[in-house]
């Protein structure tokens, strides 16, 4: 809800800054202000101040300033509207009634969220009662016994096709109202609407406040196609923007000063029975920029903490994509890799509460993910593979919206770089050769290198008009060698295209994925003739050929094609990104013409020019002269 400025004043005049502050902080007198030890760094001497006439805080040991909401927010998590709730009611003030569509909206959710806790409380009784017995085994196999069951309101959704629909309706709710909150599933064909959970153990995911929006069921049964299962988009439940146990990690995280992410609902139980509460999990999609918000909210260098699989290798570099553009001074991430093909569970039945706390000592600073993600790839034994290596970097690190961050980042990577030239690399000793898997922390790196980056990948790659060429790029590359879709296929689907054949042809490839990841030739032509879309792979691979005929060719090799498709994904990402940052900049100036928001046009449209700039410069080719030398 948005608060007309009179009320949110009326509530600062009634409540000075230094009686909220006061209450969390020990503030002594010092002139006009206040004065006390920040409540965000440990530190001896003060240096956090309270100014009641201005109502306004600033501890310069942090750089954090606000008022009394900001403080809220700050201390304790609260959302802008939580805390504009609780200091209205402790200041007497009146907050304004909604409006009668606000008023009809809000009691409809009401009665959702209503509906969702009965269904919560139903699936709870399912697990503890006759039919639930293999499920609590199920648990209890996992060490996660009836006090945990409780703590996290795990359940039973039983192999029944009616029986939770059953249960609502002699609750008097509404089918359309089951069928709107993702508890009935229905479809083309489908008569009669059935229960979406069957035969699964039931994790309750709730909001902010605690309460119970959506659920994610685990199946039992091994022949099930979807281990697990997440309730679809409903009113209540927005999964790019909800956190799996956020409301039960809020007051750890703060107490904690971090919060950490993992990949799963029992990777999050098993964190907290490790000794880390202020664990949360994405809803079995990669990391959105709406979730590293919520994160960044609670904690300035958030923990992500993958499995030591290929997956959780791909999952964390997709971290870094999104995450990379929107760091700020003081706020980052670091990324904590586990030991090969365990997951926190895993580990914590192997090696205890201690080995999942060495894990996170070694977490990676984003910076050194980045490095080590563009060196891991192949030895570094030609000029052209270092500059490629360099291209790379100079490239990603370009999406770096914030000047200051930028150019850190940028002089980090120039003096690695530095070490990795001819004169560098004879004082720091011979560099290895040879391939090397990916590094953990603790292990010796290899300077290594993805490949210089092709023309059709660098060329014009910041332009919209390049994106069906890379498209055309990553789509061919996939056609031509479909034995790669097993690797790439979980990263290609998150990618927007605007081609559509090159859409449809995606479509195909990821169904053949799903039924087989090791997809033949003839078995993919075969699919692609009985969905009519031979003339447009025909396109696709000419288009893509003419741009980068080494890559597609039938016996290209193997490290640099998924090298080669690995870069191009990189580059669409980056170019869609900056693109849709330049669109919302634009409408964002049309709409409102400051000052700020011309500079924010203005820095987009710089940073979309010097990858513009940097990607030609990579793909020109080498003069006469320097031919010659």
């Amino acid at each position: 809800m948005r608060y007309p400025p009179h009320i949110l004043e009326e509530i600062r005049a009634r409540l000075p800054a230094s009686a909220v502050v006061g209450r969390r902080v020990q503030l002594k007198k010092a002139g006009r202000e206040w004065r006390g030890l920040s409540p965000f760094n440990a530190e001896k001497t003060p240096s956090f101040y309270v100014n009641d006439q201005k109502q306004f805080y600033h501890c310069f040991s942090s750089s954090k300033h606000g008022d009394i909401f900001t403080f809220l927010m700050e201390t304790e998590g609260l959302s802008f509207p939580e805390a504009v709730e609780r200091l209205a009611g402790e200041a007497g003030v009146s907050l304004p009634a909604p409006t009668e569509d606000n008023r009809i909206a809000e009691t409809k959710r009401a009665g959702a969220i209503e509906v969702m806790e009965m269904a919560a409380r139903w699936f709870e009784d399912q697990l503890q009662s006759g039919k639930g017995s293999e499920a609590r085994a199920y648990l209890e196999r996992r060490a996660l016994g009836r006090e945990t069951q409780q703590k996290f309101r795990l359940g039973y959704a039983p192999n029944d096709r009616y029986a939770l629909r059953d249960h609502l309706a002699g609750q008097g709710v509404e089918k359309d109202l089951m069928l709107e909150m993702g508890l009935l599933a229905t479809g083309e064909g489908v008569s009669v609407p059935y229960d979406y959970f069957r035969d699964r153990v039931m994790f309750p995911i709730t909001d902010t406040r605690g309460r119970v929006v959506a659920f994610g069921g685990r199946a039992l049964s091994k022949e099930v196609r979807a281990k697990y299962l997440n309730s679809p988009e409903t009113p209540l439940f927005h999964k790019g923007r909800t956190l799996y146990n956020l409301h039960g990690a809020r007051k750890a995280a703060h107490d904690h000063g971090s919060i950490i992410a993992v990949e799963g609902y029992v990777d999050v139980i098993a964190m907290t029975l490790a000794g880390h509460p202020e664990t949360v999990a994405p809803l079995g999609t990669a990391l959105t920029e709406e979730q590293l918000g919520l994160l960044w909210r609670h904690a300035d260098e958030p923990i992500l903490c993958f499995d030591g699989d290929k997956a959780g290798q791909r999952a964390a570099f997709r971290a870094l994509d999104i995450a990379l553009p929107l760091l700020e001074p003081g706020r980052s991430l670091r990324i904590a890799l586990l030991p090969g093909g365990q997951d926190p569970d895993d580990l914590l039945r192997s090696g205890g509460a201690g080995a999942i706390d060495q894990v996170l000592n070694a977490a990676l600073p984003l910076s050194e993910l980045l490095w080590r993600r563009a060196v891991e790839a192949g030895p570094i034994d030609t000029p052209e593979r270092r500059a490629g290596l360099t291209q790379t970097l100079r490239t990603t690190v370009a999406t770096i919206r914030d000047e200051t961050v930028r150019r850190y980042y940028r002089d980090d990577i120039e003096e690695r770089l530095r070490g990795l030239s001819p004169r560098g690399a004879r004082a720091a000793g011979p560099a290895p050769r040879g391939r090397t898997r990916f590094v953990r922390p603790g292990e010796p790196v290899s300077p290594r290198i993805t490949g210089s980056p092709s023309a059709s990948m660098t060329a014009s790659a910041g332009f919209i008009g390049a994106a069906p060429v890379r498209e055309a790029v990553i789509v061919g590359t996939l056609l031509a060698h479909p034995e790669m879709l097993g690797e790439f296929a979980e990263e290609i689907a998150e990618l927007d295209f605007e081609d559509p054949d090159a859409r449809a042809l995606l479509s195909v490839l990821l169904a053949s994925a799903a039924e087989d990841p090791h997809t033949e030739p003839a078995v993919l032509q075969n699919r692609i003739s009985r969905a009519g879309l031979t003339a447009a792979s025909e396109r696709i691979l000419t288009l893509g050929r003419s741009r980068d005929r080494l890559t597609l060719a039938p016996h290209a090799d193997p490290a640099h094609r998924a090298d080669a498709l690995r870069q191009a994904m990189i580059l669409h990402r980056q170019a869609g990104a900056l693109h849709s940052e330049l669109r919302e900049a634009r409408q964002a100036f049309e709409n409102d013409p400051t000052d700020a928001g011309w500079t924010w046009l203005c820095e987009v449209k710089a940073r979309l020019e010097t990858v513009i700039a940097a990607e030609a410069e990579a793909d020109k080719p080498e003069s006469s002269d320097s031919t010659a030398a």
